[in-house]
């Protein structure tokens, strides 16, 4: 961290906007239009890659963590544990259960992962719910309650609880908890999103749920709430050996930047993430063109949708209408299944951009900071706790702050390559999925106490 600090120490003293500093003169820099191929249209999802195990991650943590996790695992072995939220594909709950549920069947702790199912109608209830809780106002209807306790009471019925352990993933099946009176399973309820300053009436409405919980998790302290229950602090995480994460043949990022027209000779600024209000592409879009006006750079906006998202479509529009035809701004909207293609295209990049309003943790910083690429990351929720300003990368307020340091940042190479490095590092130490089975295995171990035994 001594190299960054010395580099930051010659930087100026800057809020993390820093919209408000003077820069180097520069000359506009023209939009230079260019032939771009067609990206390929995917019908179908490809044969999934089979889940590594436990001692692949040998090389990346070492021995010592993974004896950790057995010896943790050793008293859990005839425990079983199941696993619930809204989606199979699509968002990072879905990627993290993905792997954590087959690594802790490999450590003998018998883990189920259910979805569960509901109409298009219950999906734009508990979306408006999710926007509701991460401060959105929401006019809160006796239809929109009916809605959401009817399909949690369909999905009760149709589900088994027999395991010892019960999670249930975020507000969408909170009302599962209805079953527990007739079974001995401890609950949890494990919240991925931002409930620092929520709707009152839809937190009113779901709190007497999570009251009835033996725990609830939060990925950042400032999400907590007063409850009479446990709280924990369970970082998210990102699997390094997944598709999304795992090194890379050049050969193949540079075919992924050849398909989408992506040129690799001038700097390549990047956002992931799923066609959300609440990522803020449309304020990515507007920072690129200012910060283009004086470096050159091309913007690559990757993401797509997730079954329990009924705005995706809408939002994607509003992005293609704000970036209208700029040759230098490509869109693309991808399935859920082309982790490869994101994995290159973050890798090709020079710069990565989050720049949530809202944000339960954003994975797609932590898989940025694992790559090395220094990252801008708009300071909300827990991307804070990824992102230190100037040590790990860059926290930004405005559309005006992720220019200046689009601008900053690409004309500041050192500095830059020295925040990538220490990011990774960071993400090492914190963010990885072997770190988050540790975390799943003490607090099975706490919350059924001598039944270990």
């Amino acid at each position: 961290m001594d190299s960054v600090k010395q580099i930051a120490e010659n930087t100026p003293e800057t809020s993390a906007d820093s919209s408000d500093l003077p820069m180097a003169a520069a000359e506009p820099v023209p939009i230079r239009p260019e032939r771009r191929q067609s990206p390929r249209t995917w019908e179908t999802p490809p044969a999934p890659a089979p889940p590594p195990h436990l001692d692949d991650y040998r090389a990346i943590v070492g021995e010592a963590e993974l004896d950790e996790l057995r010896f943790l695992a050793r008293d859990l072995k005839r425990k079983s544990v199941k696993m619930v939220n809204s989606t199979a594909v699509g968002g990072g709950v879905a990627e993290m259960l993905n792997r954590l549920v087959p690594l802790l069947g490999e450590l003998e702790v018998t883990t189920h992962w259910d979805v569960i199912t509901g109409g298009n109608d219950f999906y734009e209830v508990t979306k408006a719910f999710h926007n509701a809780l991460h401060g959105s106002a929401y006019d809160l209807t006796r239809q929109a309650q009916e809605i959401f306790l009817m399909y949690n009471e369909q999905n009760r019925q149709r589900m088994q609880f027999p395991e010892d352990v019960v999670v249930i993933h975020d507000p969408q099946p909170a009302a599962l908890i209805g079953a527990r009176e007739n079974t001995s399973a401890r609950w949890v309820w494990r919240c991925h999103i931002d409930l620092s300053n929520p709707d009152p009436r839809v937190w009113g409405f779901l709190r007497p749920f999570i009251e009835q919980f033996d725990a609830a998790i939060f990925s950042s302290q400032s999400f907590a709430r007063q409850l009479p229950i446990p709280q924990y602090l369970f970082y998210p995480c990102i699997d390094p050996l997944s598709e999304k994460n795992k090194e890379l043949d050049d050969s193949f990022v540079q075919k992924v930047c050849d398909e989408f027209g992506v040129d690799r000779s001038r700097p390549i600024v990047t956002q992931v993430s799923r066609f959300d209000r609440l990522k803020d592409p449309v304020g990515v879009v507007q920072a690129f063109k200012l910060a283009r006006k004086y470096v050159d750079c091309q913007l690559v906006l990757a993401g797509g949708g997730a079954s329990d998202d009924p705005e995706g479509a809408v939002v994607l529009q509003e992005v293609k209408e704000t970036a209208g035809n700029d040759p230098d701004i490509i869109i693309l909207d991808l399935p859920p299944w082309c982790a490869l293609e994101i994995n290159a295209l973050q890798r090709a990049s020079t710069l990565v951009v989050q720049k949530s309003i809202k944000e339960g943790f954003g994975l797609t910083v932590t898989e940025a900071l694992w790559k090395g690429k220094p990252t801008i990351g708009g300071a909300v929720g827990g991307i804070p706790n990824q992102i230190i300003h100037k040590l790990t990368g860059a926290l930004v307020h405005s559309v005006e702050g992720c220019a200046y340091q689009i601008r900053y940042l690409l004309t500041h190479p050192e500095f830059a390559a020295q925040l990538g490095k220490n990011g990774h590092e960071h993400v090492k130490e914190n963010f990885l999925m072997t770190t988050n089975v540790r975390r799943w295995l003490l607090l099975f171990r706490i919350l059924l106490g001598r039944r270990t035994t």
